[in-house]
């Protein structure tokens, strides 16, 4: 069993974050670890604050993973503060492994910013250049760039641009596009994309941690980043089209539903 590290922030209502990716990290059969960056007061109608983890209490827990247990793949999800993302930068450096997977959170769907906006030059300069892949969404990728991004050709634009500043693979996430949810993957040379339609839901919560930790899971395992980001397409659509009407507000996509299906249970629980 490979392991896979997540480096996020907690998600109070279980959907986002670190929850997420240690739920999909288990349900692509990787063992799951995680690094919290961040406290978040959420749950599905929103983020109401947010308490950032000390940068010595990262590094402790960044050392404590790597000097016991190997590591195979790493995400990288919210990282609020300028200290944070020096602090999570110094230790990848000093460790140095494979398949960083960052996604660049910034805002939460109800508004909240989940970034200062004083850290994203930080987060340009210390954090893209290690990852192996970027996952930004539309709003994200507009913010790292400086661009407008509203079609197929702004996106290979974008990612072109993302992928000048360090990354290796960068994968712009089309969901904020009008029609079908294009995503656009650019390795440095070829594009890629990734086509589906849309479903009809509004229990989208954490779609963005889930694709990103799907991604990291299935390159721990020795797939091809096109191979691993495929995967991961299927697996958010499918935890979408099956998502979990749970809470007031955007309830969150359903990890476990193939294997619900393959244990004979989804019926039951679905009640």
């Amino acid at each position: 069993m490979k392991h896979v590290l997540t480096i996020a922030g907690s998600d109070s209502c279980g959907g986002a974050g670190i929850q997420a990716d240690l739920k999909t990290f288990s349900a692509q059969g990787t063992y799951g670890m995680s690094v919290i960056t961040a406290v978040t007061v959420q749950n599905t109608q929103g983020v109401f604050g947010c308490q950032d983890i000390a940068p010595e209490i990262i590094r402790g827990q960044i050392d404590a993973i790597f000097t016991d247990i190997p590591v195979s793949a790493v995400k990288i999800g919210m990282v609020s503060q300028i200290e944070t993302i020096n602090a999570i930068a110094d230790k990848l450096e000093q460790y140095r492994p494979n398949n960083i997977v960052a996604d660049p959170v910034m805002i939460s769907k109800s508004g909240f910013d989940l970034m200062q906006p004083e850290a994203k030059e930080t987060l340009i300069k210390r954090l893209l250049p290690l990852a192996y892949v970027v996952t930004p969404n539309l709003p994200e990728a507009e913010v790292i760039t400086g661009l407008k991004i509203a079609d197929l050709p702004a996106m290979e634009q974008a990612a072109r641009a993302i992928h000048a500043m360090g990354a290796k693979n960068v994968l712009i996430k089309g969901g904020h596009l009008e029609n079908d949810a294009t995503d656009l993957l650019f390795d440095g040379e070829k594009i890629t994309l990734f086509q589906s339609g849309r479903i009809a839901t509004k229990n989208t919560h954490g779609t963005g941690c889930t694709l990103s930790s799907c991604i990291a899971a299935n390159l721990a395992k020795g797939k091809s980043v096109e191979e691993s980001v495929r995967t991961a397409k299927d697996y958010i659509t499918t935890a979408i089209a099956h998502a979990l009407d749970i809470g007031k507000g955007v309830g969150p996509t359903n990890h476990f539903y193939e294997l619900y299906q393959k244990a004979g249970i989804w019926e039951e629980i679905r009640g």
